[in-house]
């Protein structure tokens, strides 16, 4: 393959590897262990670590299969550089630990992954304070803004309730001010859809979901998309600012995110997500399709009291995803009609699986309330939407005859 040639998503990610030497011909880049790297020039070896030379230092801090499952990432999000780590979670404490200082505002969506919040909620106990909007109308992100505003953060659609970000106003608005805009593209993913496109600076993909896609290894990144200016944000530190501007901001977060706070990806974790990742494409197709149908048949249920999915003309942000993504995603959530307990309804399905993870290959549910967003309390689920006989789905890639059969029997059964 030619570097210049422009190939389809699924080509570039099939053949990405080649496109750099690999040991003895191999097809996969290899899973390399070793934690540390040897030069037979001592020299070089200062060079590496002073960054004037490419290399690898210590495996903390990368090492070449994780260095190729980077640079797929890249090519996905149509960015400049990608740093993996552990988990989604590492990913996006890394942006608090890397960019944020104490006495700085973040403002964020208030329809997160509970995790996500949770973390929000610990930064705003640590000196940075973080405002929570309703991210559906851009005005509410605008009325947040502050001097000390370093950064907005926000999730393409929200996890469980689907709320889908004002995302092209958004963006427009960070750009005006100078703010960093932060998208965490995971219920998505750059399949269906490129932050890059409405100006996010950052983007936040948990490898561990739709990218990894079968539930074996997890993993999160932080894609640095060439969209924003570094030398706007005010807290990159003089010995970074050695590097070329645009290179600024992943200098220093490879450095205070990765190296500092310690959440490094195993090479043979980045190397499942990496073969994963070949089939994006084609598990998105298929789940957002089945997805489509399942929640369609739902909704036309008269003992389902909402169905939540961007796919479906009542979703309120309906025209916001049908402008911006190429179908509407593998995840949605419903509520059952008082009189049909959540938990006997889960325990009918045949199909659907009982976990806590989502975007794998299989169908899997969970009752939020009792779960994922049980920590919360009652009053923040109830402002956030979370009806306690919420079902959040994660569709699979099963038969779609099957899938339906599987819901419709298990409320028939009701």
């Amino acid at each position: 393959m030619s570097e210049k040639t422009t190939y389809g998503f699924t080509t570039t990610i099939l053949h990405n590897d080649r496109q750099k030497p690999i040991e003895h011909g191999s097809l996969h880049k290899p899973i390399h262990t070793s934690v540390a790297f040897g030069y037979t020039d001592a020299r070089q070896l200062a060079s590496v670590f002073q960054g004037k030379e490419p290399g690898f230092r210590y495996g903390r801090q990368g090492n070449p299969t994780i260095s190729a499952l980077e640079d797929k990432i890249t090519k996905m999000e149509d960015g400049v550089a990608t740093l993996c780590f552990a988990t989604g979670m590492g990913a996006i404490g890394a942006v608090f630990q890397g960019l944020l200082r104490a006495g700085d505002h973040v403002v964020s969506s208030s329809f997160l992954f509970g995790n996500t919040n949770s973390l929000w909620q610990t930064v705003a106990g640590q000196g940075v304070g973080v405002d929570f909007v309703d991210a559906t109308d851009v005005a509410n992100v605008a009325a947040a803004l502050k001097p000390e505003t370093r950064l907005v953060f926000v999730e393409t659609i929200a996890n469980p309730r689907t709320q889908v970000a004002d995302l092209a106003r958004i963006g427009q608005l960070c750009k005006e001010r100078g703010i960093l805009y932060v998208v965490d593209n995971t219920m998505t993913t750059p399949y269906l859809f490129r932050p890059k496109s409405v100006g996010a600076g950052l983007v936040i993909n948990a490898l561990t979901k739709s990218i990894g896609g079968h539930g074996n290894a997890l993993g999160g990144s932080l894609t640095d998309t060439g969209m924003y200016d570094w030398t706007a944000f005010p807290n990159i530190a003089a010995n970074y600012r050695r590097a070329a501007p645009a290179q600024w901001g992943m200098t220093q977060l490879r450095a205070k995110g990765l190296r500092d706070f310690g959440a490094s990806l195993a090479p043979e974790a980045a190397h499942h997500i990496a073969v994963g990742a070949e089939t994006l494409a084609l598990r998105m197709e298929r789940a957002s399709s089945n997805a489509l149908a399942l929640a369609t048949l739902l909704e036309s249920d008269a003992r389902v009291a909402a169905v939540h999915y961007p796919g479906l003309p009542s979703h309120p942000q309906h025209g916001i995803a049908s402008e911006l993504f190429r179908s509407y995603g593998s995840l949605f959530s419903f509520e059952l009609k008082d009189g049909i307990d959540c938990f006997d309804y889960l325990n009918r399905l045949k199909i659907g699986i009982p976990a806590s993870n989502l975007g794998d290959t299989r169908t899997l549910v969970i009752p939020v309330a009792h779960t994922i967003f049980f920590e919360m309390g009652a009053e923040r689920r109830a402002s956030m939407g979370i009806a306690e006989s919420l079902i959040r789905v994660s569709v699979g890639i099963e038969d779609q005859a099957d899938l339906l059969a599987d819901f419709q029997g298990a409320l028939d059964a009701a």
